[in-house]
């Protein structure tokens, strides 16, 4: 049956079924040298963020103090340990993701939330600006049910103030307990390592209220 890959998540029988081994993933951070890989290492918390291409939003969240480790990878959708150019095929039902590990000690949730709101539009669906198709589809994927309700939270607070400057609906899709894949070395801190390449970050210019 045909399906306009770009706009629609395939389901599971529609999916590529992908591969049982992960893909081989250098294990060293890019720019700290920490280790990517594996579970939250203890004492540590994880949020998983989908904001269109991962390359810059990566580098957003890498910067900020507090946030020991990043990498960026797949999820959301059905195929196992996907490729690239699979997940670009619109047929994984995954949208691009960065996986942040921090330290709530230095750095809350809800820190990360209002960075996470404020650099991208979570109002446009299966897009982010010029970049369209599943893949590029706001996410937002947390480790546990309470922090779930934090995000959806967060996410009710901010529509009230996209929607007093005119904007839509947030399309943003909050789920707990995704399955997440590590993308291929050479997108791991893609933009430390071509500091001129593609970054198609752009918010809504609508702060995230503070009170």
């Amino acid at each position: 049956m045909w399906r306009p890959k770009l706009m629609q998540i395939p389901t599971a029988l529609e999916a590529l079924p992908g591969r049982k081994e992960a893909i081989p993933v250098e294990p060293e951070h890019f720019v700290n040298g920490r280790n990517i890989t594996g579970p939250c290492p203890p004492g540590l918390k994880e949020i998983i963020v989908g904001m269109g291409c991962f390359w810059g939003a990566e580098r957003l969240f890498w910067q900020l103090p507090g946030v020991e480790v990043t990498s960026v990878g797949y999820g959301g959708g059905h195929t196992r340990n996907p490729t690239y150019d699979e997940v670009c095929s619109g047929h994984t039902g995954h949208t691009e993701l960065v996986r942040i590990w921090f330290d709530p000690a230095v750095i809350t949730l809800e820190a990360i939330l209002k960075v996470f709101w404020e650099n991208h539009d979570p109002t446009q669906g299966m897009r982010q600006g010029n970049d369209i198709g599943t893949q590029y589809r706001s996410a937002l994927y947390t480790d546990s049910d309470d922090d779930l309700e934090i995000a959806k939270a967060s996410r009710d607070k901010y529509q009230q103030s996209l929607s007093a400057a005119s904007y839509p609906e947030i399309t943003t899709e909050l789920r707990s307990n995704v399955r997440y894949f590590l993308a291929e070395t050479y997108h791991q801190q893609y933009l430390a390592k071509n500091p001129n390449g593609y970054c198609g970050l752009a918010g809504c210019s609508v702060g995230f209220p503070e009170a």
